[in-house]
């Protein structure tokens, strides 16, 4: 049976330079590819209401540091707790690989040989200039390229890293979060 995950990925309005807290940072912007419709969307700050329901459905939330990062970000906003959502992160699995962190763009050159659209502090100017649009844009992207990657991994059975002696191999075991039973269990928090 096929699984239909949630790939995340949000940006927020301060850094930890002004709040140690993730829950104090603001979203700005969260962008998405749900599986179980083949779509990207994308939800601003007041919007966020709408991208709840999604989550709460999704038999994985997927992202790149979105247990450290992006889950802890968004329970300043989501009235239950993002612990209940079986979350499936993608670094945490390099690092328990590794050893180390990666960053993203490192993975998606060497593996995709693409590049991100930018950085995060990027998108914080974007948000204080209320350039919402290419906001968007830069988090709908970052969303895509997570995806790519998942996917590649989850089709391959590994990724890729450049290390001193050249790209560098990572064998995953990606597939079973695209297969298989369903395996989110959150009881809605919301009163829809």
């Amino acid at each position: 049976m096929k699984r239909f995950p949630v790939v995340i990925d949000l940006e927020t309005k301060h850094t930890f330079r002004e709040y140690a807290d993730p829950r104090k940072l603001g979203i700005s912007v969260a962008a998405i590819y749900d599986y179980s419709d083949s779509q990207g969307k994308v939800f601003l700050e007041n919007e966020l209401v709408k991208l709840f329901p999604i989550l709460e459905k999704a038999s994985y939330v997927i992202g790149y540091n979105s247990n450290s990062f992006d889950l802890q970000v968004l329970q300043g906003y989501y009235p239950g707790k993002v612990t209940t959502f079986s979350s499936f992160d993608l670094l945490d699995d390099i690092k328990n690989i590794l050893g180390k962190r990666l960053a993203l763009n490192d993975i998606i050159s060497a593996t995709l040989n693409k590049k991100k659209s930018g950085h995060g502090l990027m998108a914080i100017d974007y948000y204080k200039e209320g350039r919402f649009e290419d906001l968007k844009k830069y988090c709908l992207d970052d969303a895509m390229l997570t995806k790519e990657i998942f996917e590649y991994g989850s089709r391959h059975g590994e990724i890729y890293y450049l290390n001193a002696r050249g790209r560098a191999t990572i064998k995953v075991d990606w597939k079973k979060y695209l297969e298989g039973s369903g395996n989110n269990d959150v009881h809605m928090t919301l009163p829809f």
